[in-house]
């Protein structure tokens, strides 16, 4: 990588950009501010005396800034905010500071970088979100109309809530006054939109995946117990590409699922995981953990999930039974709470996933 004579870091908002420009011959820095428009900002760095780096924070402009650069010959790094270094006695925050910052920790190499997704795959993953989105606001509607009938002394003792019998039972539940009966309307409508939302989104996911950039990896992740296919596009969605990471334990501090440690001297002390990075493919690995409770079988639906799978990928995801089943049963037996056997078998199922996407021709 050639010595860059152009430094820039990109205080980057919706309105406007204000751009601190770092020669790094004669140490001039200059400031510039405006306005939102990405090719503006981009012609700006492009005029500079190469060759150029810039630099911004990623952030709810997404990545169209990065792309524009690249397009232009432009390095730009779009780095990680969670791990931008910050004076703890830092008490002033302004545009000008946090452009001026970036650019002096680009100089330094300080920045870690994320991945810039494809236009494509970009796509994709808002619409796996959209569907993570709509099965949260499914979830809040459907705890709202339980506590609406808790609050009347009504239970349904009548099997799993949720199912076709539930529905057919809250159709004929009548509360009384027009008020409430109103409200359990309305709340009964808000979840039947919201299944309908969800269940078209998830047709067009499923739809999609053939010809998308995660047609491979998505099959491999299907190999394995508890992924299938929603789940599989989900964890592409959040991970990307696998083959990014060196070692499997890249991707599960990646995912936040390693211990926190404050060690001190001779003292190490292990924490709670740190809870790094995507929510969602976390909640993912930790929801398909659970099916590793059961004892190792392959039954119908895995076998047909493996058919037209590589051997390596099934004999990856038979090791993957075996090794999760025996740390529930050794952690059960120590008398571990469940929810922690069950982030325990996450962290080594994502080592799992890692393995099936990256080691396998």
């Amino acid at each position: 990588m050639a010595k860059a004579r152009s430094l820039v870091g990109l205080d980057v908002h919706a309105a406007k950009i204000v751009a601190a420009v770092l020669d790094a011959e004669t140490g001039e820095l200059r400031f510039f501010r405006i306005g939102g428009d990405v090719g503006e900002a981009a012609g700006l760095c492009a005029g500079l005396p190469r060759p150029v780096r810039a630099a911004y924070e990623a952030g709810p402009t997404g990545y169209g800034l990065a792309r524009e650069l690249a397009r232009r010959g432009v390095e730009c790094v779009v780095a990680a905010p969670s791990k931008i270094p910050r004076a703890s006695g830092e008490r002033v925050k302004t545009d000008r500071r946090d452009a001026e910052h970036l650019v002096r920790l680009l100089l330094a190499g300080k920045l870690h970088p994320v991945r810039v997704p494809g236009v494509e795959e970009e796509a994709l993953r808002d619409l796996v979100r959209a569907r993570d989105a709509v099965r949260q606001d499914l979830m809040r509607c459907r705890h709202r109309l339980s506590k609406l009938l808790l609050r009347h002394g009504i239970r349904f003792d009548d099997g799993r809530a949720w199912t076709e019998r539930h529905r057919v039972w809250l159709a004929d539940v009548a509360l009384g006054w027009p008020a409430a009966q109103s409200t359990l309307a309305d709340a009964i409508g808000a979840v039947d939109a919201l299944v309908h939302r969800r269940e078209a989104l998830e047709r067009e996911i499923v739809a999609l995946l053939p010809v998308s950039p995660w047609q491979v990896q998505v099959g491999r992740l299907r190999c394995l117990r508890g992924i299938d296919t929603l789940t599989a596009a989900g964890l592409c969605a959040e991970i990307g590409d696998f083959e990014r990471f060196a070692r499997a334990e890249q991707l599960m501090s990646y995912v936040g699922l390693v211990p926190s440690e404050n060690t001190t001297g001779e003292q190490r002390r292990l924490g709670a995981i740190t809870k790094t990075g995507s929510g969602h493919a976390r909640r993912l690995l930790v929801e398909a953990a659970w099916h590793y409770r059961k004892r190792p079988t392959i039954g119908k639906t895995l076998t047909a999930r493996h058919d037209g799978q590589p051997a390596e990928a099934i004999a990856v995801s038979w090791s993957a039974q075996q090794r999760l089943h025996r740390t529930w049963t050794r952690l059960e037996q120590r008398a571990k709470r469940r929810t922690i056997i069950a982030v325990a078998a996450a962290r080594e199922l994502a080592g799992f996933c890692w393995a099936i996407t990256t080691r396998i021709e």
